[in-house]
């Protein structure tokens, strides 16, 4: 099966095909002739296997030959998204699959000046892409309505069907028709969360893609057992086994990002940072330097773990294993997306031996571990500490020349 044997508006086969999309992935196979007839579809697949196009390339179809020219009030989908990360990726896929339509897809997300946003809702879009907090101010102001809704989107289902998000869902649903399609895409669903999203829909079909495993087959994951204290040595040992290579790190929270990534800085290593505490042009402008290769190395919390599609990161590490277990999937699903092969290394401590186990039984499978020699691990402390070490007093020399400087010019000036 080709994409140019589906159904599809000239258009919409013109833009999937600059995308350099010949042959759909089981998730789009499967999902496509579903949401074509108008179905509710719930789609679990692994992370990297194509699940953004498997609804953006039939709904930006649907919505071309339903088009009403002049509509102002022109929201016909609605894609509600738990990150802003992933609010504007998916905005970018829409935007290439629907380049040769007329169709206008747009994403509002917090941190940002809402007036470009309100001037956009203005203009018309037919589909909008966004974060809660931010949709639910414009609609409370009365910028945004979402009468005309047709199709509902929930992408990280099991985010947004979670208990942070869920009475969101409740209150939107009251603000749509009743008659409309309800999709739910996801790399994991629990039970619970399964009950939760078939309550709001209608005879929906269940689309699972590789069941049994939710970790990408394009992706080799392993763990090793490394000291809390150690960790920044290792680290700073993996990233200069190869400096090229495009590494993205997550850590558990944001003030352990920051001590990482300046213990990497003073060991010469250029880091970049996203957090929930960096406002959105920070993360803005950290992801472009990733993703353009200007900086290789991106040190994230799990605020980074759903959204953040970078062609060609080839190593993800955990420093620290997520708190949630279906977090560690969506984090290595960073690497070894669409056709690409990855790599995923957790650095696990005693510490975290719990952890450790909540995941491998969500995965139903030990994990692969790499096993450090003592002679090794010592070595490798070694080597880091006697550069640290350098470095610290290279930057203490430093410090001390440019206090004298300092103090010169001051009496100079005296003079």
């Amino acid at each position: 099966m080709k994409f140019s044997n589906y159904s599809l508006t000239n258009e919409v086969k013109r833009g999937v095909d600059g995308m350099g999309f010949k042959k759909p992935t089981d998730i789009q196979f499967k999902s496509i002739p579903s949401i074509l007839k108008g179905e509710d579809v719930l789609g679990i697949a692994q992370t990297g296997t194509g699940k953004t196009a498997a609804f953006a390339i039939p709904i930006v179809h649907k919505v071309q030959i339903s088009s009403v020219k002049g509509r102002k009030d022109g929201v016909r989908c609605l894609i509600m998204v738990p990150t802003r990360e992933l609010a504007q990726q998916i905005q970018d896929v829409f935007n290439k699959v629907a380049k040769y339509t007329t169709v206008k897809t747009y994403a509002i997300i917090g941190g940002v000046d809402q007036d470009p946003q309100i001037e956009k809702l203005n203009k018309g879009v037919d589909v909008l892409i966004a974060t809660p907090g931010r949709m639910f101010d414009l609609i409370s102001q009365g910028y945004l309505s979402l009468h005309r809704i047709n199709t509902l989107v929930l992408d990280e289902a099991d985010r947004m069907l979670d208990l942070g998000f869920y009475k969101d869902i409740q209150d939107v649903l009251k603000k749509l028709p009743k008659k409309r399609q309800t999709l739910f895409f996801s790399a994991t669903i629990n039970t619970k969360i399964k009950k939760l999203a078939y309550s709001l829909v209608n005879n929906a079909i269940r689309i699972q893609i590789s069941p049994k495993d939710p970790v990408s087959k394009n992706v080799n994951h392993f763990v090793s057992s490394i000291e809390m204290d150690d960790k920044r040595f290792f680290l700073e040992n993996l990233i200069n086994k190869d400096a090229t290579k495009k590494i993205m790190v997550f850590v558990r929270t944001q003030v352990r990002v920051e001590r990482v990534a300046k213990a990497m800085e003073r060991v010469g290593i250029n880091a970049l940072i996203i957090h929930g505490g960096k406002d959105q042009k920070e993360r803005n402008q950290a992801l472009k330097k990733f993703k353009e290769g200007e900086v290789n190395l991106l040190i994230a919390t799990d605020v980074s773990a759903r959204g953040v599609d970078v062609p060609g990161i080839e190593l993800v590490v955990n420093y620290d294993l997520p708190d949630i277990a279906e977090n560690y999937v969506h984090r290595i699903g960073r690497t070894g997306r669409g056709n690409q092969k990855g790599e995923a290394l957790s650095f696990v401590s005693k510490g975290e031996m719990d952890l450790l186990l909540t995941i491998e039984q969500f995965l139903g499978k030990k994990i692969p571990q790499i096993e450090i020699s003592k002679k090794e691990y010592q070595t490798i402390l070694d080597l880091t500490n006697e550069k640290s070490l350098d470095d610290l007093l290279g930057q203490i020399e430093f410090e001390i020349e440019n206090e004298g400087k300092k103090a010169k010019k001051k009496r100079n000036k005296k003079k």
